[in-house]
């Protein structure tokens, strides 16, 4: 099958997610609250709640080459990696928002527009969040897509073309090759999803330094600190003309903004110390995912994963950009900075508290705000030394939860 009949034509979009009795229920709402903290951009925690119904598991994706795992998370030796992506269905019930990419001349396919990487770590307890540029130009592999068809191998294509190749599976391997990590869980989430989630949790705090209007996504925000929901908080994780200089990779920068908040607000009680608030994401989130099956079918996984994050400090929670540089054969796309990859996995692979060397400028989706109030303190760690921190290379932007950042708005 040749390139051109299996691929969705993209726009360039660069500029540089037995019945149980009432103790296991209360586990199931507890794990699916803090493990929202682990995620980010369009997913917004949907890919990591449950159910023991038969729903989740048949909807269940296998990742190949996935052999048994251990049946405690504690014993993945270095920690253990889930792989989110956002993809752009348009469901029947959302379609009309979205104009052309819906309706349109650009409404074939399904493209995994958001991709993370959550690396959890081992005592002590570490989450980095890597998020990957929808057009990042890398190999693609062999991939089989839902109805068995395979598609061959590709040197060089954009990352956001893999879930058309093979779906969830094929988005894990293509991340899995390029980062050499190993990859246990992975789910997916739409458009759809997003709205319906972020309702449940009654919203997350924003912060803009300057006021955004996209016409491409209907965004319109004035400068200050606004609670985005529903459509609108689509709307701001998906802008990009909106903010910095209005390619993807400022658009990172700002999803990045909104996952620190939103794990502040999972950690502070506002939703894990309100029940009514966690049954209704529980539900909603049951109906807005696609899980592998390593989630899907054992239910205290994810309890597990859930007390393995609650008490991480909110400076070692790490979200950052997977290092990239121009692509010389096309000023829309980027390819990987291999070198300063391989600094920032051997800081992880080490279990090193990340510093971020990067200092935001006027191209970058955020910018950086002085605390107004104090940040959630960490336990010292007396074992600690000067060695347990690496600085990254200032070619990696990110920030940690502990950062308060404000998107860099833009008029368009």
């Amino acid at each position: 099958m040749s390139e051109n009949t299996r691929r969705r034509r993209t726009v360039a979009r660069h500029g540089q997610l037995a019945t149980p009795g009432p103790i296991s229920q209360l586990l199931k709402f507890i794990a699916i609250g803090l493990a929202v903290v682990l995620v980010s951009g369009l997913g917004v925690g949907a890919y990591i709640a449950y159910d023991l119904s038969s729903t989740v598991s048949a909807n269940a994706v296998e990742l190949d080459g996935q052999g048994a795992l251990p049946p405690d998370i504690g014993e993945y030796e270095g920690g253990f990696n889930l792989v989110l992506t956002g993809v752009d269905t348009c469901e029947e019930k959302y379609k009309d928002l979205f104009g052309d990419r819906c309706t349109g001349g650009d409404a074939e396919g399904t493209l995994n527009d958001v991709n993370l990487l959550v690396h959890v770590s081992q005592e002590p307890r570490r989450i980095t969040v890597v998020s990957f540029p929808r057009d990042l130009m890398i190999p693609i592999p062999e991939c089989t897509d839902e109805q068995g068809n395979t598609h061959s191998a590709m040197s060089k294509q954009p990352l956001n073309t893999a879930y058309t190749d093979g779906g969830l599976n094929c988005v894990v391997q293509t991340i899995s090759e390029l980062t050499d990590q190993e990859v246990q869980f992975a789910a997916s989430v739409t458009f759809g999803g997003v709205i319906e989630i972020t309702n449940a949790i009654g919203g997350v705090d924003v912060c803009l330094a300057n006021p955004i209007k996209d016409r491409y996504t209907g965004l319109d925000m004035a400068a200050g600190t606004h609670t985005v929901e529903g459509l609108q908080a689509l709307q701001f994780l998906r802008t990009r003309h909106g903010v910095g200089d209005g390619s993807d990779l400022g658009r990172i920068g700002n999803q990045q903004q909104y996952m620190s908040s939103l794990a502040r607000k999972m950690i502070s009680g506002e939703v894990l110390g309100n029940v009514p608030v966690m049954l209704k994401l529980a539900n909603t989130a049951l109906s807005n995912l696609e899980a592998s099956t390593s989630l899907a079918n054992n239910p205290m996984t994810l309890v597990q994963i859930a007390l393995a994050v609650k008490s991480v400090p909110f400076e070692d929670i790490v979200f950052v950009q997977y290092p990239t540089g121009a692509d010389y054969a096309d000023p829309n796309k980027v390819v990987p900075n291999y070198e300063a990859a391989d600094a920032l996995w051997e800081a992880i692979a080490a279990n090193a508290q990340l510093q971020i060397t990067h200092e935001n400028n006027s191209n970058d989706g955020v910018v950086v705000q002085e605390p107004t109030e104090p940040t959630q303190e960490a336990t010292p760690d007396p074992t600690a030394t000067p060695d347990d921190v690496v600085a990254l290379p200032d070619s990696i932007k990110g920030n940690s939860a502990a950062q308060a950042t404000c998107s860099n708005g833009n008029v368009r």
